[in-house]
Order: structure tokens, then sequence, then C-alpha cells
């Protein structure tokens, strides 16, 4: 099993990678749903892990409806990111009548074929599940997993719907699952013993007093490592 946690900045990055989380996504702005990083702290991150980063791009935390000005601001965004070294990304963004803009992902492949590409939970806006996932599997060697907690507010809600993406994922053999959304080492074991996905995305669950103001908590990330490993 994987374990991400998010961080927001190098210190966040060591102690993660020290107590054994296998990938970071790494963002500003968490308040706002996670904000694209500065050029500083994407720098200072990349020099000091070895596990592998993925990088959120998101210029507001408005919506995950863009305008053709914030697509371009979007691309830049990623090659700037990519000149420095970034070879993972996490995007989400979808059209007002709720389906996946796979346009956009199209033009990020095109310029970037390379990119290891999370899509992250504006998948639960979608008005569709099980159709915006179709919608990726011409892409599944680049969007190479998608973020959810299964259209609810957070995995214990969605824990039906994401079992059958599990399952989905698995007959079509697209982009893995990765559960995201209110995850933490009290609820993982109920989780993953109906869900059974090989993914799992953390947050503030895995913090001393469940705060992104706060470290990771030893005891917390060990706990994890016992379920899943």
């Amino acid at each position: 099993m994987q374990i991400e946690v998010i961080v927001q900045n190098y210190v966040d990055a060591i102690k993660a990678q020290e107590l054994g989380a296998d990938r970071l996504e790494l963002v500003i702005g968490i308040e706002e749903g996670g904000l694209t990083p500065s050029y500083g702290i994407l720098k200072s991150v990349l020099q000091h892990v070895t596990i592998p980063v993925q990088v959120m791009v998101r210029p507001h935390g408005y919506s995950h409806i863009y305008s053709d000005q914030e697509i371009k601001i979007i691309l830049e965004e990623i090659k700037y990111m990519y000149e420095v070294g970034v070879r993972g990304i996490v995007i989400g963004a979808i059209h007002p009548n709720h389906t996946v803009n796979i346009s956009l992902i199209e033009s990020i492949i095109n310029a970037r074929p390379d990119l290891d590409i999370t899509f992250h939970r504006a998948f639960d806006e979608v008005r569709s599940l099980h159709e915006a996932y179709e919608t990726f599997i011409p892409y599944k060697d680049h969007v190479k997993r998608i973020l959810t907690s299964g259209g609810k507010s957070s995995c214990l809600e969605g824990l039906d719907q994401l079992t059958s993406l599990v399952q989905l994922a698995k007959e079509l053999n697209g982009p893995e699952i990765l559960l995201g959304g209110g995850l933490d080492p009290d609820n993982i074991e109920k989780i993953h013993a109906q869900v059974k996905a090989g993914q799992y995305h953390f947050g503030k669950g895995v913090r001393v007093q469940n705060s992104f103001q706060n470290t990771f908590d030893v005891d917390k990330m060990q706990k994890l490592q016992a379920v899943l490993k």
C-alpha cells in the first residue's frame, strides 16, 4: 500500500519522508483546498527528499472551473515547474456542466508527455463518477491516479462509491483510485477492509491535534504503517 501525505514546505517534506511516507503532495494555502507553491518552496523540497513529489497546480481556490486566461496561467506554471525539475503534478478541472475538462489534460500531456499526473478532488464534483472515470482511460499512461472521496465530503461517507470505483479501475485497467478526504489512523482499517485500495492520501488526520499548523504525529504515522504495510 502507498501512503501519500500533504506537505507545505521542505521541513514537512523531510519529516514525512523520515516517517515512512511513500509520496508527497506539495501545496500551499491548504485552508483554500491547496494552491500552487512558490518557486522557492518547490526547489527546496525537491532538493531535500528522494521520494516522489506531486505538486499542486491550482491558481485560485474559488472553484475548479477555469477561464481561458486561467488555463494559460496553469500551462505557464507547469512549464516553469518542469524547468525546476518537477515531474509529478496534481490538477483538477471541470466544465460548468460538471464533466471533466479533458482538453486541459490533453494540453498538459501534449506539452509535457512524461509528467505523472494526479487528478484531484475536482473529480468529486462531476455529475457521474463512473462516466468521469471512463473519460481518463485513453490517458491512463499519463493520469496515473484520481484522488477522490467517492463524491462525498469524506471517504467514510463515500465508502460504497469508492468500493465501486476501485473495482471499476481494476476492470478497466485504468488510473488507480487514490482515497483521500477525512482519512486518519482511527478509520483507515475499516475503510481499507472494505475498499481494498492500493493508495491512500492523508492530510490533517496525521498531524498533531489534527491541525496543519502542527507537525506530523509520530504515533499516528506508525499506526498507519502497522495497518497498511
